[in-house]
């Protein structure tokens, strides 16, 4: 897989996402989040690990405040992320690269705990590969088959949901895809 390819894309589609005025990007994510809660692997969930929206990334706070589910947010530690239970109220930190992470006091979430990953994309394809921020971080996750085994959405916007992507050989498929046009099984 060529790198450089991988890194034009990115910025191709960082590029759009930021261009996007904000009316777009409040709707588009408020249309997301009304197609996750209808899909079965959120409303069987219990307990969803997800994300704090970050450089206009699909806002799913909505979902996190008000929809009655036990949400885990991720922390950077070192090269690899820890998820902590996260609930309404509770206070986040600025961490590494400007996330907002849970206080490293709360409590831990095993992957034998969790029956979901929502997952940030920069964008995905309609074979469920994700094309992230280059750092790694989920592919570490993903390594891992007790993370491989839970079921993971992918979130993006539709103009990032493309045909074909590029992809490792250590990449891992999404179950899913959703974006302000629907729900994509793969």
């Amino acid at each position: 897989m060529n790198l450089v390819s991988k890194a034009a894309w990115r910025q191709n589609l960082l590029q759009q996402r930021q261009n996007l005025h904000p009316e777009t990007w409040r709707t588009w994510s408020d249309r997301l989040c009304a197609h996750l809660v209808m899909t079965p692997l959120v409303q069987q969930a219990q307990i969803i690990l997800a994300y704090w929206p970050l450089r206009q990334e699909p806002d799913l706070t909505p979902l996190l405040t008000d929809y009655p589910k036990c949400w885990g947010l991720p922390r950077c530690v070192g090269k690899r992320l820890v998820w902590h239970e996260w609930q309404p109220g509770d206070r986040l930190h600025k961490g590494k690269y400007g996330l907002q992470e849970p206080n490293p006091d709360a409590p831990v979430l095993a992957a034998n705990a969790v029956d979901l990953l929502l997952i940030p994309a920069v964008g995905c394809d309609r074979v469920g590969y994700r094309l992230g921020y280059g750092g790694g971080y989920y592919d570490r996750l993903f390594a891992d088959p007790a993370w491989r085994a839970i079921p993971a959405i992918g979130i993006t916007f539709e103009f990032a949901h493309m045909e074909a992507l590029p992809h490792d050989p250590w990449d891992q498929p999404l179950n899913g895809i959703c974006t302000e046009a629907g729900f994509f099984a793969v």
